[in-house]
């Protein structure tokens, strides 16, 4: 799976819980930047990658759940999502 693979599939995962978010604004979600985006929301949307991508999360990990660029990293270097 290339770069632009992953994070296309990590775009939708965004769409499907923040549907408010246009595809510009996406990559740029953080917790900081999205009114929504609370623990609750943290947790739902790791379920959401964690099925689209067919991984699981370790719970010490929930915490690099805080921005599109570092579920993105997570999901490249630490999942090692092919």
């Amino acid at each position: 799976m290339t770069h632009a693979d992953t994070c296309d599939r990590l775009s939708k995962c965004f769409a499907v819980y923040f549907s408010g978010l246009s595809p510009e604004e996406i990559p740029r979600a953080s917790m900081a930047t999205v009114g929504e985006w609370d623990s609750m929301a943290s947790v739902t949307l790791i379920a959401i990658v964690a099925e689209e991508f067919a991984i699981e999360v370790a719970p010490e990990d929930y915490a690099k759940f805080v921005s599109f660029d570092l579920i993105l990293d997570y999901l490249q270097n630490v999942a090692r999502v092919p």
